[in-house]
Order: structure tokens, then sequence, then C-alpha cells
């Protein structure tokens, strides 16, 4: 497995690493503090064309998983809160659009989402099913010719502002289908933001379902069980390159940290025990991002990764809250003053931890590979 980066790979990394430096890194913490969808840079990540880069050339992307993911990452060692939305956007919330939609579809609405013109979000989870989606009870039923959906789904990003939602629900007793609500649509409405610890400008919602009419159906009627599953992995891929980008900008900042704070006539990074956490950070980081490109490069060689992305996923969300809060006590206090953004990399990267599986999920899971 060859990892090393092509050109056009390090120039994707190039543009993204500037643009998460120039215009993300700068209102990061404003956005933390005073939590808002950040439509400026939504609208220029979608001239930038991150949005459309999982998808065909005719769409502006044709871009590969190692490209995508080396944006992904420059985006969330900014600001994770702005990764979430941008991931959201350029995957989950457009996959099913590309998937099964038809052209005057394309047309209307994937081109404008990829365009940054339009917010598009996925509606999966319930109070009562995460991980378990077979638990779901939004149910659709088809009357004049029409779909009607009824239900409610949370934890829902994007929703406040989502102008499209890709909506899974039941037609069947262990049949769940995909269908496109539109905002607008009578017995559709989105509650209010709700309060988190961190990622707090990827605002997420509950959204509501009552008697709402689809515009259609994404694809056959079933569909959604075997359309998740074959975008799981990539899901699971870009969480964990979140998870990454956080873990990696919290120890750029405590390495920087350490190597000017003075604590007995020395840098506290001469420091023995600072050095242990040094050292461990590193090389979890570095073992995390080879665990990545693992299944990346699984993926890329058409091969199947449920297994490896499930892995990485498990690994780098957990690697990266460590390495949060190892930067936390090698800046002491400072890692905890809201005015340094350690302390937010560490509320943000648990959002890692359950977004694309709890661990304790993907661990059954791995198991379950492992035994199958």
């Amino acid at each position: 497995m060859d990892f090393s980066l092509t050109e056009t790979q390090r120039a994707v990394r190039q543009t993204f690493k500037d643009f998460a430096e120039r215009e993300v890194r700068p209102v990061a913490a404003d956005l933390d503090r005073n939590p808002r969808f950040p439509t400026d840079l939504f609208a220029r990540l979608g001239h930038l064309g991150f949005f459309g880069m999982r998808y065909p050339e005719p769409l502006g992307g044709g871009a590969d998983i190692f490209a995508y993911l080396l944006a992904v990452e420059e985006l969330a060692r900014a600001s994770l809160s702005v990764a979430a939305v941008a991931t959201m956007q350029s995957l989950m919330g457009t996959y099913f659009l590309h998937r099964f939609g038809d052209e005057r579809l394309k047309r209307r609405v994937l081109a404008p989402a990829l365009a940054g013109d339009l917010v598009a979000t996925i509606c999966m989870t319930e109070p009562n099913a995460g991980s378990d989606l077979l638990a779901m009870t939004t149910k659709a039923a088809e009357r004049d010719g029409t779909w009607h959906l009824d239900g409610q789904k949370t934890w829902i990003t994007s929703a406040p502002v989502a102008d499209v939602f890709t909506v899974l629900a039941r037609t069947g007793d262990k049949e769940l289908s995909v269908f496109l609500v539109e905002r607008g649509a009578p017995g559709l409405s989105v509650g209010r933001a709700i309060e988190k610890m961190g990622v707090r400008a990827a605002l997420t919602s509950e959204v509501f379902l009552d008697s709402a009419p689809a515009s259609c159906m994404l694809g056959p009627r079933g569909a959604g069980t075997e359309g998740l599953r074959e975008v799981l992995a990539e899901i699971r891929l870009v969480t964990a390159t979140l998870a990454l980008g956080a873990g990696q900008a919290a120890f750029d900042d405590s390495l920087a940290y350490a190597k000017q704070r003075m604590q007995f006539g020395k840098p506290i990074a001469s420091i023995g025990a600072i050095q242990a956490h040094l050292a461990e950070m590193a090389t979890r980081l570095a073992a995390a991002r080879q665990l990545i490109n693992w299944a990346a490069w699984r993926s890329h060689q058409g091969e199947e990764n449920a297994d490896q992305a499930a892995m990485a996923k498990l690994f780098a969300s957990e690697v990266a809250t460590e390495v949060c809060d190892r930067a936390a006590r090698i800046m002491a206090s400072y890692g905890y003053a809201s005015e340094y953004p350690i302390e937010r990399y560490l509320r943000d990267v648990r959002f890692t931890l359950i977004g694309g599986g709890t661990s304790e999920v993907l661990a059954i899971n791995i198991a379950r590979g492992l035994t199958r």
C-alpha cells in the first residue's frame, strides 16, 4: 500500500489548508461563543467545490477518497463545527439525491446543493432509534399518489436552516424507504436548535412530520437499509478524519506551547513527563492516520472496507479525545481558559465519539466481522 500523496492530492490539501487558516480559524471561537450556521463559509466551500468532491466530474467532483479526506482534516483542524456542517452537505445530505434522483431532481435540487446555494440534511435518528435503525417508528403511507410521513426525528444536523430533508421512514415491517421532503411542506416543522457541549455552530434540532407530503421517494421502495449500508463505511471514515483533525490541532497547539513555556529555567518540553505525553500523542495520532489510510485504500481499490472503516473510526475518535485531554494537561490553566482553543477542542471532539456509531456499537460490529 502506497500512501504517498499525488500532486493533485497535495494541491487539494494545500487549497483547503489555506482556506481553513485564512477563513475558518479566525472565526472559529466566535462561532462557538455565538452559535449560528456558518452561512458565509458554507457558500465559500460551495464555490471551492468541496460539496461535490466525491461525486462525478460532471457535477464538479471526481476527487478520490484520499483527496476528500485531506480536505476534511484541514477543515476539522480549524473548526470541527464547520467541518461537521460541510461533511453533512457533501455526503449524507446529498448522497441519496445523487444515488436515486432523476435528472430533473438533480438539476433542481442536487446541483444547487453542491454549489452551496441550498442546505441539505438527512433525517435518520429518532428519540428511541439511534444505532438500531430498525426500531425506527416514522412511517410513510401512500395516499392519492403522494407519500405522507408521520413521525419524529432528532439530532438532525443543519435542520434549523435546511432547505431539503432526506428522510428515512418505515414502509413495511422491516422495510425502510427514503423520501425527499422540502422545507415549507405542510406538516413539516423544525424544533429549536439543541444546546450542546460542543460543535455548537453545527446547529442540530428535532424534526416533526405530521402527515408531511414527500416530494418523491428516492430510489425503489425498501432501498433505505441497503443504501445506508453502502455509504456507512464512508460516513465512518469521515468521522474518523474529523476526529483526527481535531486531535492534530490540539497536539500542534500543545507542542508549540511546551516549546515556549518556561518553568524552572527551561522549556517544559524538556521535562520528561511532558515529553512522555507528547510522544504518546504523536504516536497514537500517526497510528490513527494509518488506520484511516488503510480503510480508504481498500475503498479506493473497490474492496470491502466496512470492518476497517469501523476500526478506524473507533480508534481515531478515542485517540483524538485522549490527545485533546493530554493537550489540556500540558497547557494546565491555559488549557482550561476559554481564550485558548484547547478547551473548545476538548468539548468538540466528544462529538466524534457519537457520530457514525458509538465506540460500544462499533466494537460489537468489529467483533461480529471477526467471527462472521
